[in-house]
């Protein structure tokens, strides 16, 4: 054996106990760490012959790279939609590299790991009073689990055309409406081959990211001929509103179309009974996209995707990795590989298994309501600032606000905020007109930090 190999082999303890430490170095100093570095300035790392081995990579990594990480699991990181990873979502990440599977099928190589995430599906699905009448698995993030759900949705269209899209390609028959679509369902729409400018944008209500559903049965009428795939928003990025979904459901009976709802973070606000209604109806969608690493706290990346199990057959259509004999038959036993985009997987459900399993129902509900409540006090702060002035309703977790001052001076408000370390936000377009947001979804974020915000924030104004 490889003498290095060997060695640390034998001395894992010691190295893995160096890990450890630098590991709650970072995560007990969190509030402290810098939310923004301005210098990313490195030094090339040369690859030498003979190797330096972990504890030489570790103290390059520590004097170079380490000092570059910026607080993003930290309580004021507010840019995106970023959350932070609780100890029971660490301990089960740190237990995905360890235990290493390629998470297949049930029965034979992988067959626990695959258990465990139906399993972790079923949880999730409890967590969110969903019925068990939808398949899952675990994907890397929002635009995965909506490329899943559209596939599948693209393969129902072609079906209804009379082609079978996985074999024969696309055609210029699917249509494809949305009112304020992530940019990751347009980028999946790209790369379905639909054609990102082929969306049917629906009009959204006055001051709202709501579709307008008396547009949207116009346009169903108008394309009522042909395939159609509808995508829902449940908790837009901008002012997480929720379109109607009750309403579309109900217009679902009489125009035939494929529901996806793209709930990523939106969907967890079902943890609470108060915000339960946004999502009344959702368990007729087809599909629905859930992103773990945003609300529900789990490392990055880690998302799900659901598709009714009366679709299967369409999901293995669209999927099936049938020209692998080395990999089973795909009709014999379930197997992820005919499930979803990847063959390759990562043991990425143990976190969520771990973090639904250690805080149930109330940790969730009060990561949500925390959350909530945090955005309710900044968006209060805005309201009553000479500075600054709220473009939207406080709806959930997101804060969208401007300088009262004029848009000309945002850009160096926000660079200039972020570049202090202490806060960070991103900047957005509401209604095409420039705006700063603020997103809340990290448990670890409290009032005091809303007021070091605060600070930051008036500090910055006073002199520009």
């Amino acid at each position: 054996m490889f003498e290095l190999f060997e060695n640390e082999l034998n001395n894992l303890k010691p190295i893995l106990d160096q890990v450890t430490s630098t590991s709650l170095d970072f995560l007990e100093n969190i509030a402290e760490k810098p939310t923004y570095i301005a210098d990313q300035t490195v030094i090339p790392t040369r690859l030498s012959n003979a190797g330096i081995g972990t504890a030489g990579s570790l103290e390059v990594f520590r004097k170079h790279y380490e000092k570059l990480m910026v607080a993003s699991p930290g309580p004021r990181y507010w840019g995106f939609v970023t959350g932070g990873a609780t100890p029971a979502a660490v301990a089960g990440d740190w237990l995905t590299a360890i235990y290493d599977q390629n998470t297949q099928g049930t029965q034979g190589a992988g067959d626990v790991s695959a258990i465990l995430e139906r399993d972790t599906i079923r949880l999730l699905c409890q967590l969110l009073h969903l019925p068990e009448d939808f398949d899952g698995g675990f994907v890397t993030g929002a635009t995965m689990s909506n490329f899943t759900g559209l596939a599948v949705a693209r393969q129902w269209g072609g079906e209804r055309s009379g082609r079978d899209v996985s074999r024969e390609g696309v055609s210029g028959d699917l249509v494809v409406m949305a009112a304020t679509p992530h940019s990751s369902v347009i980028k999946s729409v790209g790369m379905l081959g639909i054609g990102s400018n082929n969306v049917v944008r629906i009009q959204v209500l006055e001051g709202r990211e709501a579709m307008d559903l008396a547009d949207f049965e116009q346009k169903l009428i108008k394309h009522q001929h042909r395939p159609i795939v509808v995508n829902c928003s449940a908790g837009t990025v901008n002012t997480v509103d929720f379109d109607d979904i009750k309403a579309i459901v109900a217009l679902k009976q009489k125009y035939p179309f494929w529901l996806h709802i793209d709930a990523a973070f939106g969907g967890f606000a079902a943890c609470l009974p108060s915000q339960r209604h946004l999502l009344a109806g959702w368990e007729q969608a087809d599909s629905i996209t859930i992103d773990c690493h945003k609300w529900m706290n789990v490392p990055y990346d880690s998302a799900v995707s659901l598709v009714r199990k009366e679709h299967s057959r369409l999901q293995v259509s669209t999927f099936q990795n049938s020209n692998a004999p080395y990999l089973g038959d795909p009709s014999e036993n379930f197997s992820y590989l005919n499930f979803l985009p990847e063959n390759s997987r990562r043991f990425r459900a143990l976190p969520a298994w771990f973090s639904l399993t250690a805080y149930g129902r109330d940790g969730f509900a009060w990561i949500v309501q925390n959350s909530i409540d945090r955005a309710q006090e900044f968006g209060a702060y805005i309201q009553s600032s000479e500075y600054f002035e709220l473009l939207a309703p406080v709806l959930l977790n997101v804060v969208c606000f401007r300088l009262k001052s004029g848009c000309e001076r945002m850009a160096v408000f926000l660079d200039r905020l972020n570049r202090r370390g202490k806060v960070f936000m991103t900047p957005t377009l509401l209604s095409g007109e420039p705006a700063i947001r603020a997103a809340f979804v990290n448990y670890r974020t409290e009032k005091e930090d809303i007021l070091i915000a605060i600070r930051e924030m008036e500090e910055v104004m006073r002199m520009l």
